[in-house]
């Protein structure tokens, strides 16, 4: 196993009981599974889940806007606004190739 994938594993672990994360609970943690990692890597993994809701990230893995800065009902919404007019220009750019007078078999 990977030092990072044991890291994750612990922040998981942590956040599913509703444990904060810490560079020190991170490290009892890895450290109680046998594995070696590298110090700088609680540290890290610490700060950067500082203040993150980690089951909300979970969860919306892969939804629009999942890492914008934005709440997600501006990002959905910015979204879902601009799908329609990209998908009728790329109709007419299809229909304008149609046009163009003659075919493949003339």
């Amino acid at each position: 196993m990977s030092a990072e994938l044991a890291v994750v594993y612990a922040a998981l672990i942590l956040e599913d009981d509703n444990i904060e994360i810490s560079a020190d609970k991170l490290q009892t943690l890895v450290a109680a599974a046998g594995i070696e990692v590298e110090p700088i890597w609680f540290s890290l993994y610490a700060k950067a889940l500082e203040g993150q809701d980690l089951k909300a990230l979970l969860l919306n893995v892969g939804a629009p806007g999942a890492g914008a800065a934005a709440p997600a009902g501006a990002a959905g919404a910015a979204a879902t606004s601009d799908a329609p007019a990209e998908e009728a220009k790329e109709e007419e750019k299809e229909e304008s190739d149609d046009d163009m007078g003659f075919g493949l078999f003339d």
